[in-house]
């Protein structure tokens, strides 16, 4: 059988949170449905940050409200607090992803911590999700370190910085561990490198990656991480999005390129492109600007 690669949706969180348009939560659960539609089994659907910081996601309640869970679905819901991990809990999410970010200086500008405290309150919310496991239950938990291959205040980050931030997560039990290229300055290379390392750190953790195209590599990076034996990559529908506290981040890798790229390449991604590519244009017409990926603009090959 091809091997399978799990891609994660982000669209709905890391897509739609760096746009100019302000979408109603109606409409944001309008898209996590059309993904659902075009075989997205987990999706970054929510993010539970303060609205006068990200406006974009405001709303989070009311989009899970509509969403009532479904087996073979996934919904996560995006954490920078124990605040967030509260809300989280209150909407019946099937994930909470926790970000953290390997440097200080994007640390205290995202989240207002410092790597040790990010580290600190992570392990607070690990032992609370234990601790619910054996009465009540728990969504899942995973955790996302930002900045891996670089920040835009403290500039290169060392394999060294994000292998000691790997084994620290992994030490506190958490099974998937995300390494994200929050503004897009990674390399093929320094993919495989990292990678590399976040697996001797922590031999026993699922590793996920998460690209942002700013400077044209994220499709590249993807295949590195491909070859270094990753098998969950995420992904953002129509390659919109960004970070609003990291200048100059530009959108993530577009799902259906992501998908098209694999799937000629004999690997198994379980998504349906022509619906993903529809979905793509759809979206670019809410929020009023054309998708910026690829296939949004070309089609797939051979066409259907």
């Amino acid at each position: 059988m091809a091997r399978f690669i799990q891609i994660v949706e982000v669209g709905p969180r890391d897509g739609l949170q760096n746009e100019k348009a302000v979408l109603d939560p109606a409409v944001r659960a309008d898209l996590v449905r059309r993904l659902e539609a075009a075989g997205a089994k987990r999706i970054e659907a929510v993010s539970f940050v303060h609205p006068k910081y990200v406006p974009q996601m405001a709303g989070a309640e009311d989009v899970m409200a509509v969403l009532p869970r479904e087996v073979g679905r996934s919904r996560i819901g995006l954490v920078l607090n124990g605040k967030g991990y509260d809300r989280a809990l209150a909407t019946g999410v099937d994930e909470v992803n926790v970000s953290v970010a390997a440097t200080d200086g994007f640390g205290l500008k995202n989240q207002g911590l410092a790597v040790k405290d990010q580290l600190a309150m992570l392990a607070d919310i690990v032992a609370r999700r234990h601790n619910a496991e054996a009465s009540e239950g728990a969504p899942s938990l995973s955790a996302m370190i930002s900045c891996v291959w670089g920040c835009p205040f403290d500039g290169e980050v060392s394999v060294d910085q994000v292998a000691d931030m790997v084994g620290a997560i992994a030490a506190m039990g958490v099974r998937e561990i995300g390494l994200a290229d929050t503004i897009g300055v990674g390399d093929p290379w320094a993919v495989t490198q990292k990678v590399e390392a976040a697996r001797a750190a922590a031999p026993d953790a699922t590793l996920r990656l998460h690209f942002h195209d700013t400077r044209n590599t994220g499709l590249a990076n993807a295949y590195a991480g491909v070859q270094a034996g990753i098998d969950v990559l995420d992904a953002s529908v129509g390659g919109i999005g960004g970070c609003p506290f990291a200048p100059g981040a530009t959108g993530n890798i577009a799902t259906e390129d992501l998908v098209y790229m694999l799937e000629r390449g004999g690997f198994q991604t379980g998504y349906d492109l022509d619906a993903l590519i529809d979905t793509a244009r759809w979206i670019g017409q809410a929020i009023g600007r054309p998708a910026p990926s690829a296939l949004s603009r070309a089609g797939g090959f051979p066409r259907s």
